[in-house]
């Protein structure tokens, strides 16, 4: 049984390490990979860091993005149509504890649509 692969995408090469570690604190089996700040090593996202780490995700199993703000999500998307792994996703949730969630979910085995489905049904604001 594979894991969806996770990629972090932060303007900070700090949030994204750190979200990193967090996340292997915990499900330390599951791919996580980080694509932070500029090229430059600057705060801000890079297309290439997104892509080099999209396919370091890459486990056949699908490639989940999660991003902090703004130009992180528009790179992301860009990054997407641009990468040659067929199955990557964007998902809309918060950078740590989405990272979290889908870290979990992924180290049991999870489909990548289920754990989206456990990702978006965590942070809906329709939940009880």
């Amino acid at each position: 049984m594979g894991q969806v692969g996770i990629v972090l995408i932060s303007h900070s090469v700090k949030i994204a390490e750190g979200t990193k570690e967090l996340v292997q604190q915990v499900m330390k089996d599951v791919t996580v990979e980080v694509a932070g700040g500029t090229d430059e090593g600057e705060i801000g996202t890079s297309i290439d860091k997104i892509l080099n780490a999209i396919t370091k995700a890459n486990k056949d199993d699908g490639v989940l993005l999660l991003y902090d703000i703004g130009s992180a999500k528009m790179n992301a998307e860009m990054a997407v149509e641009m990468t040659e792994v067929d199955d990557v996703e964007l998902i809309e949730a918060p950078l740590v504890e989405g990272a979290y969630v889908a870290a979990v979910e992924s180290g049991m085995g999870k489909e990548k649509h289920e754990i989206i489905e456990a990702v978006t049904q965590s942070f809906s604001k329709e939940r009880d």
